[in-house]
């Protein structure tokens, strides 16, 4: 190894979606990009698993082919579950190509990486970054068992307690998430789960149960409870106990179901409207800046769509102040009116009267259980009423993803 500092344009830390986004966008453009991961590929990574037409269409537009991996599951259908126990059916355009869609992070997360290699990223697993000094024209960064290199543009997508954040002595102690979130792969399960199913129990609101396919009939089932709400951290190990047994969770997944491997839990950050996106020439993505849908907790098509906006930015940029002020307005105009609105929305879903009214009446016609289905799935924004700037013909009749295909 040499002790030479060597330079590329472009040094991403983290190789899931949010990184492996910016490494492709900004390789792509001619840049030199190197990506590096404390992890080796494939690993899991605890998620719900599921993709929104946002994260399929960005996917898409990126390059993602479908069609090599396993467990890639197509969803169709989304069912519903109100506190009062009615169950309402929310269908998803059919032939006009995918609009949701679950498959493992284990093999996702691997093939956008390897989309990254294939791109011309430089790709170096199992490295930590271990050091790094900034300055007005860049970012000197020490990797372990690699040595130093200098980059005008540093992209942490590093996670929410990013360890680059860290490194720079920006981190807070207090913070845990806005969310967390509880999963476990279940086998053997009946054919009611091969519809995607969000189970607003009344214990857990504005938190939600869910049921989502996977092939071979297996599922990634769990629940999600706000940080602060009603129902503690500390109680969630009970929830877990019974989870099974409650009767919306068993219709599903049949009495023949079988647990598989461990729990898992992790912390979700839903913050984006104050979190720090930047700090000289680092760019904070995906859950480094806390980008998560703060309704439903859902965050790969976030981390994607941050992504090629840091990629973007270095391409859009002339210094690394230039590149951090483009990515920063790119964020607040393409996110934050959407997590407020979201954030809004939790008040009506955190009891079960308003919880039972929304599910009654988005399923009232089929026009508005089409509609919601589309929205729930964020083929279109969360404040899309609220931002005419976004309006365009032919918004709300897009076709899917991989529509083509």
């Amino acid at each position: 190894m040499s002790d030479a500092v060597r330079t590329v344009d472009v040094l991403v830390v983290g190789g899931g979606p949010a990184g492996s986004a910016a490494a492709i966008t900004a390789t792509r453009a001619g840049r030199s990009v190197l990506l590096v991961d404390k992890a080796t590929f494939p690993r899991d990574k605890c998620c719900g698993d599921g993709l929104t037409t946002l994260a399929l269409r960005l996917g898409e537009q990126l390059g993602l082919d479908p069609t090599p991996i396993g467990d890639w599951q197509p969803v169709e259908d989304a069912v519903l579950h109100s506190p009062s126990g009615r169950s309402v059916r929310f269908p998803l355009p059919r032939d006009d190509g995918r609009y949701a869609a679950v498959v493992p992070r284990r093999e996702y997360d691997a093939a956008l990486l390897g989309l990254a290699r294939t791109a011309g990223t430089r790709v170096a697993e199992g490295h930590a970054v271990t050091g790094i000094d900034v300055d007005d024209t860049g970012a000197t960064v020490t990797v372990d068992g690699m040595g130093g290199f200098r980059a005008a543009t540093v992209v942490a997508a590093d996670g929410m307690w990013s360890p680059v954040r860290r490194i720079l002595g920006l981190s807070t102690d207090d913070d845990r998430g806005q969310w967390h979130a509880f999963r476990q792969y279940v086998s053997n399960v009946g054919p009611a789960a091969a519809d995607l199913h969000v189970g607003f129990e009344a214990d857990l609101l504005p938190g939600y149960a869910w049921s989502f396919p996977l092939p071979d009939g297996r599922a990634n089932v769990g629940f999600g409870i706000l940080r602060g709400g009603p129902v503690t951290v500390g109680a969630t190990g009970r929830i877990w106990d019974k989870l099974m047994d409650r009767q919306a969770i068993r219709s599903v997944l049949g009495d023949q179901a079988l647990p598989e491997d461990r729990r898992m839990a992790w912390p979700i950050p839903a913050k984006v409207d104050r979190a720090m996106l930047d700090h000289g020439p680092v760019l904070f993505v995906g859950d480094a800046a806390a980008a998560t849908d703060a309704l439903t907790g859902e965050g790969i098509g976030q981390a994607l769509l941050t992504g090629i906006l840091a990629g973007e930015a270095v391409l859009a940029g002339s210094s690394p102040a230039d590149v951090a002020e483009i990515y920063r307005r790119s964020v607040r105009r393409e996110l934050v009116a959407d997590h407020r609105m979201s954030t809004a929305l939790q008040a009506i879903l955190a009891r079960p009267t308003g919880a039972r009214a929304a599910v009654r009446l988005a399923g009232a016609t089929p026009w508005t259980r089409r509609n919601f289905a589309r929205w729930m799935f964020e083929d279109y924004p969360r404040a899309l009423l609220a931002t005419p700037r976004r309006w365009s013909r032919g918004l709300m009749s897009a076709p899917g993803a991989y529509a083509t295909r």
